[in-house]
């Protein structure tokens, strides 16, 4: 009986879990305060429109012993950093409503539209991932 309850509690649990929307992308140092306020509204928006969470972080301690460093994931260069960001949602329907909205809304357009990014959008890496582990 036991075993069962726990995976009844394990499967409704499962059902609410979030999805991701990723990303990491090569920005130079130089411009991390050009990019700021343009990360700052664009989680604005994201928030405005639904997403539950909006996190953007430069990278600091990128020199790692072990595993690939994330300095060579988005292949970065000389005088750039990492920023690794994602967008929490409650599921990929979500995701997906949220995130066709705030591609409609014209501050985003205005955004783009106010020259070039400090960025180099080639290089970002994204994707969306179904949360493995919520503790």
């Amino acid at each position: 009986m036991l075993i069962r309850e726990e995976l009844c509690v394990s499967k409704s649990k499962e059902s609410h879990m979030r999805y991701v929307d990723g990303f990491v992308l090569p920005v130079p140092k130089k411009n991390l305060q050009v990019y700021r306020p343009i990360a700052q509204k664009a989680g604005k928006i994201w928030r405005e429109h639904g997403a539950l969470e909006y996190r953007e972080c430069a990278g600091d301690d990128l020199d790692v012993n072990m595993g690939v460093s994330l300095r060579r994931t988005p292949k970065v260069k000389s005088g750039e950093t990492v920023v690794f960001a994602w967008i929490v949602f409650k599921s990929r329907a979500h995701r997906d409503a949220v995130n066709a909205k705030v591609m409609k809304d014209p501050r985003m357009a205005k955004m783009i539209d106010e020259g070039p990014m400090p960025f180099d959008i080639k290089r970002m890496a994204y994707g969306g991932f179904k949360t493995l582990v919520d503790a």
